[in-house]
């Protein structure tokens, strides 16, 4: 069962790191008009952030999970309160 687990995990990372890869390259052609330094921007930013350290994968997806399940939360703080004393106008 603990090695289904970890298989399922793996394959999970994969196939986010190929979603931020698409993502990444979409956005990087798009700002430097090239597709060619995109994808070779694309490739090393995804390699240098996502296979020299995996756990960091984790981190866009909790975002997305705490944006989509939580959003609600912020709209009960009135909106004076959402900023501190000694930020208010």
């Amino acid at each position: 069962m603990y090695m289904i687990a970890l298989g399922t995990l793996e394959n999970i990372q994969i196939a986010a790191g190929l979603i931020y890869l698409i993502w990444l390259y979409a956005w990087a052609k798009k700002q430097l008009g090239s597709a060619p330094i995109a994808a070779i921007f694309a490739i090393i930013i995804v390699y240098l952030t996502f296979y020299l350290y995996p756990w960091l994968i984790w981190v866009p997806i909790i975002f997305f999970l705490i944006a989509t399940f939580f959003s609600g939360m912020f709209e009960k703080i009135p909106p004076g309160a959402k900023k501190p004393e000694h930020l208010k106008d």
